[in-house]
C-alpha cells in the first residue's frame, strides 16, 4: 500500500454567498489580516432564520482534512458563534460534515473534517459551503474573517480517491435499480444485470430465500433458509440495532454492621473483574469531602469497609471529590488521582476577591451552584489547583495488600499533569499505561480542551474514545476516537445529537465493552442548545453507541425503560449527576451509585475556594433548596443488565410473517376447514400471546375466511412499525407500499415529429419468462407476487445491512413532482 501523501494547505475561491452587508463581501476572507476590521465577510441579516451562507471552491480537487477559522485581534460582538459546513463535488449535491462552534476571542480555531462514509471510503472535494447559525453579539450580522483549509491535494492519491468513489458509487446505484426490477417482476433484465455487472446483491442465502418465498411459494424451505440465515450470523448486527430494555436491580447491600456507604457526589469507582470486587473512595456529602474506602463483593452481594479515614492511613489520600480511580488487572493495584480542592474561605468571599473574573457557569461536578473552570486561556481551564500532584496507589494482593503508596509526590515535578479534577483516567493494564485526558492527546488536529467528559479504552482496538463535557460555558457534543499506535485523532461527530445521540452533556458517565464494541453512556447534566439552560433529563437518559471500527462512526441507540416498571420507582433509577458507574465484563452488568438528584434554585451557600498554580483564587457558591435543604444526594446502589432480542426470537417473527402468508393462500386455494386448523396450529404456533398487539392481530386472521377469495384486495396483518430501526416491532403492511399498488397510467410515447397517449400499466407484475424456470412451469398472480415481495422485504428488515438488499427503494430518490425531475 503506498503512503498516504502529506496534508497541505489547499487554495480556493469565492463561489459565492448569500447577501453581503455592505463592502464585507466574501473575497475579503482570502487574506487572514487580524488587525484590520474590514477584512472580513459579513451576512447582511441579523435574523437567525435567515440562511447565510460562503461558497468556496478549491483551486484543484483534494481530500480536505481541516478548516481553521482565523478571527480579529479581539472579541467581537460580530465574531461567529455557531455554524455548519458542508462539502461535496458539485455545489448541487453537497452533504454536512460538521456542526460546531466557535470562542469569542482573538485564536484561531481548527477543526478536523470527516473525509470517509460509512463504508470508510475515502471521498474528494471540490466545494465547501460554511453555513453561519449565530453570531455572539444578539441581533449583530455574522462575520467570517479568514478561513484556511489542509488537506491532501496530490493528484495521482485523490484521481485514485476518485476513481474509487465514483466506482462505489456506481456500484450502489446498480444495486437499487436490482431491487427495483426484481421488485416490479421485471426477472429477466435483473438476471442479465447481475450477471453482466458481477455484483452481489445479497447473500446467496437471501437469494435462496427469495426464490423458495417469492417465486415458488414453498413456505417450509423458506422457514428452513431463516434458520440456517440465523446460524450464520446474518441477524446478528440487526439484532444489535435493536433498542434493549434494562433490567435494574437496587442492591440494598450492607456490612456485617448494616454499614453501607453514605448518600455522595463526585465520588471515585473501579472494578476488579477478576475477583467480582467494586471499590468505592471518597466523595462530597454536601457538607464535606469524605475520605472513606469501601469495597462489594459481587459474588456475595456485601459492602465491606477497608477504611473509614484513609488520612490517617500512612501515605494515605486525604478527603477529597471530583479524583479518579482505576484497577490495574495485571498488579491488583488501584490508582487514585486528581481532587477538586474544598476549604471554607468564607473572608475572601466577603472581600470580593476573585481573580479571574469570569462570568460563573451554572453547574459543578457535585452541586449545582458551583462554579466550574473558567477561560481555556487561564491555568485552570482544566481545573488545575495548588495541591501537590500525588499519584497514589493501593495494592490488593501481595506483598504490600492493603497499603498505601505514594507513587509520584509531584506529577507536575515529573513532566506530568499538575492537580486536576473533572478529568479523565484509564488504564491499558497489558501495556502498563494510564491514559488521563486533561486538554487533548498529542496530535493534529487535537481534540478541544474541555472537562465533565467522557473518556473509555478500547484496548482490542488501542483506541480511546473521547466525548462530551463542557469548555467554558458550553456544553459539548462531539466524539473524537483517537489511535494510540499511530498518535492520530478522528472526529467521529461534530454533534452527536444530530447523529441521533444524547443531547450535550457534562458529568456522564461511560463505560466500555470491547468485545461487544459498545459504550454504554449514563447523561449527566445536559443541555439542548450549547449554552442554554441546564436540565436533568428525567426521560431514558441511557444510550448505547456501537461502533464496527473506531474511526468510523457508529450508531447511537436508547436504551429504553421496561414498560411494566413506569409504576415502580424502585425499578428504575432516578435521573442524577455526579454518579459513579463501573462495568462487570463478566456478567456484563452495569454497577452504579450515589450522585446528585436535585437541580433546585440556589438560596444561600456556602463558600468555596479553588486555588490555581499560579496561587490565583476562585471563589464560588454551593447552592442549597429554595426550602433550605441541602442538594438531594444519593446512596442508592444499582446493577443493570441489558435485555436484547434473541436470534430465536428473530426466527419466530419471521415464521409468523411467512405462516401469514400461507395461511392467506390456503383460505384462497384450499378449504376453510383446512384453512382453519392451520391457522389453530401452525399460525398459533409462533405468536407471542403474551403480546396484547400481536395476539389481536393473530384474531383478526380470521377474517380470511370470511371474506371472498380475492388476492387483489387482502392485506398482511403486522404489528405497526414504531421506529425505522425496530425490525421486530415493524413489518410493513402491504397497503404501505403504494408504489406497488395495483394502477394503470397513461404514457406519452414520442416518434420522430410524432407523439401519442398510449394507456398502459408500468406496474401490473405480469409473468416473466424467468419465473417459470425457478417454479417448475407454474404462474402465479401479480397479486400474489406482489404479497410474497412484500413479505420477502419485511424479512429482510432482520437481515444484516452487508448480507441483503439495500434497504429504502429506487422511488424515494425520485421526486416525480419536482420541477427539474427531467
Amino acid at each position: 500500500m503506498d503512503p498516504i501523501p502529506a496534508t497541505v494547505k489547499l487554495t480556493y475561491t469565492i463561489a459565492g454567498s448569500s447577501q453581503p452587508s455592505g463592502r464585507y463581501v466574501a473575497e475579503r476572507i482570502l487574506e487572514d489580516r487580524p488587525q484590520d476590521q474590514s477584512s472580513r465577510w459579513s451576512g447582511n441579516a441579523s435574523s437567525a432564520h435567515v440562511e447565510q451562507w460562503v461558497l468556496l471552491r478549491l483551486d484543484s480537487l483534494a481530500v480536505l482534512k481541516t478548516i481553521k477559522f482565523g478571527k480579529y485581534f479581539q472579541s467581537h460582538p460580530c465574531n461567529m458563534k455557531e455554524f455548519k459546513v458542508f462539502v461535496g463535488l458539485s455545489e448541487d449535491n453537497m452533504i454536512e460534515i460538521l456542526c460546531a462552534g466557535l470562542r469569542n476571542d482573538s485564536v484561531a480555531e481548527a477543526f478536523s473534517i470527516r473525509s470517509t462514509n460509512q463504508e470508510g471510503l475515502i471521498f474528494p472535494t471540490r466545494y465547501i459551503k460554511i453555513q453561519p447559525l449565530s453570531a455572539h453579539g444578539p441581533s449583530f450580522h455574522t462575520s467570517i474573517w479568514h478561513i484556511a483549509l489542509t488537506g491532501i491535494a496530490d493528484e495521482r492519491y485523490v484521481s485514485r480517491v476518485k476513481s474509487q468513489h465514483e466506482e462505489y458509487q456506481e456500484q450502489i446505484m446498480l444495486r437499487f435499480v436490482l431491487k427495483h426490477l426484481r421488485q416490479r417482476r421485471f426477472l429477466t433484465p435483473f438476471q442479465s444485470a447481475l450477471e453482466r455487472s458481477g455484483i452481489q446483491l445479497e447473500h446467496p442465502l437471501i437469494t435462496s430465500l427469495h426464490t423458495a418465498l417469492v417465486l415458488q411459494g414453498n413456505f417450509p424451505s423458506s422457514e428452513a433458509f431463516l434458520h440456517s440465515i440465523a446460524s450464520i450470523g446474518l441477524f446478528s448486527a440487526s439484532l444489535s440495532a435493536q433498542p434493549p430494555h434494562t433490567q435494574w436491580t437496587r442492591l440494598r447491600a450492607a456490612d456485617a454492621d448494616g454499614d453501607a456507604p453514605s448518600a455522595r457526589g463526585g465520588h471515585a469507582m473501579c472494578i476488579d473483574n477478576l475477583n467480582g470486587k467494586v471499590y468505592l473512595f471518597g466523595g462530597w456529602d454536601g457538607q464535606k469531602n469524605l475520605d472513606d474506602f469501601w469495597e462489594y463483593d459481587v459474588h456475595t452481594g456485601r459492602w465491606r469497609v477497608i477504611c473509614y479515614a484513609t488520612q490517617r492511613e500512612p501515605n494515605g489520600p486525604g478527603p477529597r471529590s471530583c479524583h479518579k480511580m482505576l484497577f490495574d488487572a495485571a498488579t491488583g493495584d488501584i490508582y487514585l488521582f486528581g481532587q477538586l480542592e474544598c476549604l471554607d474561605i468564607a473572608e475572601i468571599a466577603a472581600s470580593g476577591t476573585h481573580t479571574r473574573g469570569v462570568e460563573a457557569p451554572a453547574t459543578s461536578p457535585v452541586s449545582p451552584g458551583l462554579t466550574t473552570p473558567p477561560t481555556l486561556g487561564s491555568p485552570r481551564a482544566s481545573g488545575w489547583s495548588s495541591h501537590t500532584a500525588e499519584l497514589y496507589c493501593y495494592h490488593t494482593r501481595g506483598r504490600d495488600e492493603g497499603r498505601w503508596e505514594i507513587v509520584v509526590p509531584d506529577t507536575s515535578a515529573s513532566g506530568g499533569p499538575p492537580m486536576v479534577f473533572d478529568h479523565q483516567m484509564t488504564i491499558d493494564s497489558d501495556a502498563r499505561v494510564i491514559y488521563l485526558s486533561l486538554e487533548a492527546p498529542i496530535a493534529s488536529p487535537t481534540i478541544p480542551p474541555r472537562f465533565g467528559h467522557a473518556m473509555v479504552l478500547d484496548p482490542k482496538m488501542q483506541t480511546l474514545f473521547i466525548f462530551g463535557g463542557q469548555r467554558e460555558d458550553r456544553y459539548m457534543s462531539d466524539m473524537y476516537a483517537y489511535h494510540i499506535a499511530s498518535d492520530t485523532v478522528t472526529e467521529l461527530f461534530s454533534n452527536f445529537t444530530l447523529a441521533g445521540g444524547p443531547d450535550r452533556c457534562f458529568t456522564h458517565r461511560a463505560v466500555i465493552d470491547p468485545d461487544l464494541r459498545e459504550i454504554y453512556v449514563f447523561c449527566g447534566l445536559t443541555r439542548t442548545q450549547p449554552s442554554n439552560e441546564t436540565m436533568l433529563e428525567a426521560d431514558c437518559p441511557y444510550w448505547i453507541y456501537r461502533y464496527a471500527r473506531p474511526e468510523r462512526p457508529g450508531k447511537w441507540t436508547k436504551i429504553m425503560q421496561p414498560e411494566n416498571t413506569m409504576a415502580d420507582e424502585n425499578a428504575w433509577p432516578v435521573s442524577r449527576y455526579a454518579h459513579q458507574v463501573v462495568y462487570d465484563t463478566k456478567s456484563k452488568s452495569v454497577y452504579m451509585h450515589g450522585g446528585n438528584a436535585s437541580l433546585e434554585a440556589p438560596a444561600e451557600g456556602r463558600r468555596r475556594k479553588t486555588v490555581g498554580p499560579a496561587g490565583e483564587v476562585d471563589v464560588t457558591i454551593e447552592h442549597v433548596s429554595a426550602t433550605g435543604r441541602k442538594d438531594e444526594r444519593l446512596d442508592d446502589f444499582w446493577a443493570m443488565s441489558l435485555i436484547r432480542p434473541s436470534t430465536e426470537e428473530f426466527v419466530r417473527k419471521g415464521k409468523y410473517l411467512i405462516r401469514q402468508q400461507q395461511f392467506r393462500e390456503l383460505c384462497e386455494d384450499s378449504t376453510p376447514i383446512k384453512a382453519l386448523s392451520y391457522l389453530q396450529t401452525e399460525v398459533s404456533a409462533v405468536v407471542d400471546h403474551g403480546d396484547a398487539e400481536e395476539a389481536n392481530i393473530f384474531r383478526s386472521l380470521l377474517s380470511h375466511l370470511l371474506s371472498p377469495s380475492s388476492s387483489t384486495s387482502e392485506t398482511l396483518h403486522t404489528r405497526k412499525r414504531s421506529r425505522e430501526d425496530s425490525p421486530i416491532e415493524a413489518p410493513k403492511t402491504c397497503q404501505e407500499d403504494d408504489p406497488m399498488a395495483k394502477t394503470r397510467s397513461s404514457v406519452r410515447v414520442s416518434v420522430g415529429d410524432a407523439s401519442t397517449t398510449v394507456a398502459r400499466s408500468v406496474v401490473e407484475m405480469h409473468e416473466d419468462p424467468e419465473e417459470r424456470k425457478a417454479n417448475g412451469g407454474k404462474a402465479i398472480s401479480s397479486a400474489r407476487f406482489k404479497q410474497r415481495t412484500e413479505v420477502f422485504e419485511q424479512l429482510m428488515e432482520f437481515v444484516n445491512a452487508d448480507a441483503k438488499q439495500p434497504a429504502k427503494d429506487l422511488s424515494q430518490f425520485v421526486n416525480v413532482d419536482s420541477e427539474d425531475v427531467f
